[in-house]
């Protein structure tokens, strides 16, 4: 069985990681949905609303499961049994970024990271920004997925 992580930065207030994770099964067998805690970074909401929200989204989808970690991302692939790490591309700045943290896990942990650039029509808008609005009580049913909504 094909096993990928999806790690710490999956937002539900956003569509397009709904939309990588989406894509991902169609090259994975099973995928984890990995929410990991930061204490130094101030969340918009807390984590187990946050691991609500997005059980809420997959609920329907077998193949998706939905963990809290406090470990790095290679040893979180180890626990889960992942043979690879599924990481989300949003905008071209993203890239570099994201290629650093795929270097770093497959020196770390020999863990392959998958990047699959999120389509152009659901990156159209930061997750920062849809979370603010929100925060605001804005409207911000167009930005996220349907089954959040």
């Amino acid at each position: 069985m094909k096993t990928a992580i999806f790690p710490g930065s999956f937002d539900p207030f956003t569509i397009g990681h709904h939309d990588i994770v989406k894509r991902g099964l169609e090259l994975f067998d099973k995928i984890v949905i990995g929410i990991g805690r930061n204490n130094q970074k101030k969340e918009t909401f807390p984590i187990r609303e946050r691991e609500e929200a997005i059980r809420k989204i997959f609920k329907d989808e077998p193949r998706v499961e939905v963990r809290i970690y406090d470990c790095l991302t290679v040893d979180f692939a180890k626990e889960v049994n992942a043979q690879f790490i599924l990481r989300g591309v949003r905008c071209v700045q993203d890239f570099e970024y994201e290629r650093n943290m795929a270097e770093a896990n497959k020196a770390i942990g020999g863990y392959e990271t998958i990047l699959l650039y999120t389509r152009p029509e659901f990156a159209h808008i930061s997750s920062s920004i849809v979370r603010d609005l929100y925060s605001y009580g804005k409207d911000v049913s167009a930005f996220v997925p349907n089954k959040l909504k």
